[in-house]
Formats: C-alpha cells, structure tokens, sequence
C-alpha cells in the first residue's frame, strides 16, 4: 500500500531529506532543517545520530535503506520488489541498475525536467494526462521512459500547468536529459549513471535486503 500521509513525517522518520516535497525542502521550513538547526545549538548532532544508529540490528540497517528508497520514489512495497525483480535479471550491478530503472520512471523523468514541483505532485500531473510520450498520452507514472523517448506538455494543459510551477525554469537539469522551455518538452538522451543520481541510499544494503 501507498503511504498517503504527510511527507515530512517520512524524512523525519529515516532522519534525512528525501526531498519530497520539491523546493520547500530547501527552505527554512524543512523539518530536517529545523532539526539540524537545533541539534547544533546544542552541540550534540553527532551524539544523537550515532545513539539512533546503533539502536538498529543488521536488519533494520537494511530495512531503513529500502523504505528510504520507496518513499523517495513514491512506491508501494510490492512495485519496489517488481523493479528490483527486473533489475535483477539485467547485466551490472544490481542495486545500480536499479536505482537507474527507478529513475526513468515517467513520474521521476518529468520531475528531473523541471515541470513539477516534487516527484507526487509528478505522479499527479501524468495520472491526469498531462504529457504525451512520443505520440501518445501516458497516464502510468510507473512508465519506463526509453532512451530518446520526445515527452511533451499536451496543449491544451501548457496554460494550467504554467501557472502551478511558475518558478521551475531555473531548475538545473541532468546531463542525461534535455529539455526545450519553449516547447515545454524534453528528451532521455540516456539513461543515468550512478554518479548523476543524488538519491540519498546505499544501494548494495537494499540489495542484502532481499537477497536474505
């Protein structure tokens, strides 16, 4: 099942920013912001982390790692074993391929172009057939978008989806993306490498994970 809770209270419980909920995380608003912000005054931020770590088993370590990773991309326990299922059977590093199918979900793609704001307020744009992928809508967020696939705004929701991100022109995209401002569309050159993807989890922990 889908957490439909407050996102907030998903970063506050693994204890970093998963960024979920877009430019606010970057704000002074950010409760791991706040969090940080006081546990510096008190001069005791690295005494309660290490407190809060050695707490967890060997399981829980691993079992921290892969909630960080569904809640980053909005899953649901039984997708994520799905995506790990393909990664699995694909050439390479596993938990790398993984992280880098997870990227190329649709959801995730328009994200990283900079036409929404987080990667839920993403998944709400596509489910509502918002973008077409090469010639068609797609209105799966969970799509896999393929290397050289054009996405584009539909017409008839450029006017609407301009007035909800006003400021996300400025964003920087990735070099395994392309994106035209004036065409509101974009394009996967190819698919990331590890080192272009800044999601916030050891992999090979979330590999050991199901692997038990």
């Amino acid at each position: 099942m889908r957490y439909t809770g407050p996102n907030c209270k998903i970063c506050r419980h693994v204890g970093e920013k998963l960024f979920l909920k877009g430019t606010k995380c970057n704000t002074a608003k950010c409760i791991i912001t706040r969090r940080l912000e006081k546990q510096d005054k008190k001069s005791r931020t690295s005494r309660t982390t290490s407190r809060r770590r050695t707490k967890l088993s060997d399981y829980g370590v691993r079992l921290l790692e892969k909630q960080k990773l569904r809640r980053t991309y909005g899953l649901s326990e039984k997708s994520l074993r799905r995506f790990f299922g393909i990664a699995s059977k694909r050439k390479g590093n596993t938990g790398e391929v993984l992280l880098t199918i997870l990227e190329s979900r649709l959801d995730n793609v328009i994200f990283k172009m900079g036409f929404a704001n987080s990667r839920p307020h993403a998944r709400h744009l596509v489910s509502h057939k918002f973008f077409i992928v090469g010639k068609r809508k797609v209105n799966i967020p969970s799509y896999l978008v393929k290397e050289g696939e054009v996405i584009k705004l539909s017409a008839s929701k450029q006017e609407k989806l301009k007035k909800t991100i006003p400021t996300e022109a400025e964003r920087e995209v990735p070099l395994w993306l392309s994106v035209d401002r004036e065409k509101l569309e974009g394009k996967m050159l190819r698919l990331p490498k590890r080192s272009e993807i800044s999601v916030p989890v050891e992999e090979n922990l979330i590999v050991e994970f199901y692997a038990r």
